[in-house]
């Protein structure tokens, strides 16, 4: 592992950046050029202390989880975050033919859009990125082993997950996520992500395999979703999608239409929702990031939501 280099180029990454480019405000006078230490651990989801060290020069090695994090954190393009890895001795991740590095300017848009619920996806559900607002309205997904990230898996194996739904709107879900992910997989013969996932819901969920035999294609566009928060109640949002066709990752940006009640909630869900959002700390292990914040608040009303399926 090359400490100075490392640390160098984790200074460098963190001095190009602007608070307004990770969908931060400025706030106090700055005295020096980019983004604080603090931020990028709160971004990386590590501890202060533990980035400081890096920075110094002195810190251990960190995780292949935590160089994804900060790879993320520091908005770095594929091959920086190659560099990032080699620095630390670490063999960079396979570019697969769906990758889970979300490019820089994506990463870009998602934390511009500060009002709204937005995440970005792979076309085979997995939970990528998110801003504030959708973890406010749907959960952390971060907060959840990796594996529990991909939606389809919780939506279909964790009966808990569909709580976020009015229960007469589930079966409409189900059938467009199975046919959804029935074009992904014929269209990728050769990809084993979509066909990995697929053979495991066929054998694990009696819903799923019933639906799929139904041989149902239908690829996921724009359409108006109703979400059951317990802070704020029920919002029916327009879902847009914006697709980077050569990541096959999705941007999902959920909207409230002007002058309807699920507007003003929106703009409550913003308030209440987001407020002790902040991490107040974290402790790095040796398996990556451990948050020790306490959970958000989310007004007298409810608790934090559960993580379901965003789409």
């Amino acid at each position: 592992m090359n400490r100075a280099e490392l640390a160098d180029f984790l200074r460098r990454g963190r001095a190009r950046l602007e608070p307004s480019d990770v969908g931060l405000t400025a706030g106090a006078r700055r005295r020096t050029p980019g983004l604080r230490r603090e931020e990028v651990a709160a971004l990386a989801g590590m501890s202060v202390d533990y980035y400081t060290r890096l920075e110094q020069s002195r810190g251990p090695r960190p995780s292949r989880q935590m160089l994804t994090a900060l790879a993320r954190a520091l908005r770095l393009t594929a091959d920086e975050r190659d560099h990032l890895f080699h620095l630390t001795g670490e063999e960079p991740p396979r570019r697969e033919p769906t990758s889970a590095h979300v490019r820089p300017g994506l990463l870009l848009v998602l934390d511009r859009l500060h009002d709204t619920p937005a995440h970005v996806v792979t076309d085979c559900g997995e939970i990528l990125a998110q801003n504030a607002m959708s973890r406010a309205l749907t959960g952390d997904a971060f907060a959840r082993p990796p594996r529990d990230r991909n939606f389809l898996r919780r939506f279909f194996l964790d009966p808990a997950s569909r709580d976020l739904f009015p229960p007469e709107d589930i079966p409409d879900h189900a059938r467009a996520h199975v046919a959804n992910l029935r074009a992904v997989s014929a269209a990728r013969p050769d990809d084993p992500t979509p066909a990995a996932l697929v053979a495991e819901l066929r054998s694990s969920s009696e819903e799923f395999a019933t639906l799929w035999n139904e041989h149902e294609v239908a690829v996921r566009r724009q359409s108006t979703k109703r979400f059951r928060h317990p802070a704020v109640g029920l919002l029916e949002l327009d879902c847009e999608i914006l697709l980077n066709q050569d990541d096959h990752h999705l941007l999902i940006i959920h909207t409230a239409r002007p002058g309807t009640e699920s507007y003003e909630r929106l703009r409550l869900l913003r308030v209440v929702g987001l407020q002790d959002m902040a991490p107040s700390g974290a402790e790095f292990t040796d398996a990556g990031p451990h948050h020790s914040a306490r959970p958000p608040k989310r007004g007298s009303g409810g608790g934090s939501p559960r993580w379901g399926s965003p789409l």
